[in-house]
């Protein structure tokens, strides 16, 4: 385990001091501190770590997106944070929400609304660029709706 706790830091280390694009581009610096794993050992601990590949001026990089793992008070992977780069627009209908990012935002926004555990939402499923979110009922879904678009600095 302390082997695997080791890792996860070098990890952390890399993507705070470097926009890192892909997986491999993050095997190569984790081969330069000693570290030689296969693609599926990186790809679970970029899960563990909830890093995400979140687009950029400069194309994309990853991100950690649980608020939690983000080691500088920006809290670059919190809901607060995200929603303003990546917010497109936002609809629904009964109890569901439709959410539209950026091309490569579903992913990131959906980690931190499901690390935000909040009551009206029941679960999400995210795709490239749109995340369907499952309200507790058609006034939560009203709620959500007015909590993410004044998250996204959008009036209703």
């Amino acid at each position: 385990m302390a082997n695997k706790r080791e890792r996860h830091l070098a990890i952390h280390d890399i993507v705070e001091t470097r926009a890192v694009q892909s997986q491999d581009e993050l095997r190569k610096h984790l081969r330069a501190r000693g570290w030689d794993v296969t693609q599926s050992t990186l790809s679970r601990d970029l899960h563990e770590l909830r890093l995400a590949r979140i687009p950029t001026a400069d194309g994309v990089r990853y991100a950690f997106t649980d608020g939690g793992a983000a080691t500088t008070d920006d809290d670059r992977g919190s809901l607060d944070h995200l929603l303003p780069q990546l917010f497109d627009k936002v609809d629904g209908t009964g109890e569901l929400v439709v959410l539209h990012t950026v091309t490569g935002g579903a992913q990131p926004v959906a980690a931190a609304i499901d690390s935000e555990a909040w009551a009206d939402v029941l679960g999400t499923i995210a795709g490239d660029d749109t995340i369907l979110l499952v309200c507790r009922s058609v006034e939560a879904r009203g709620r959500v709706v007015r909590r993410l678009t004044s998250l996204a600095g959008e009036r209703n």
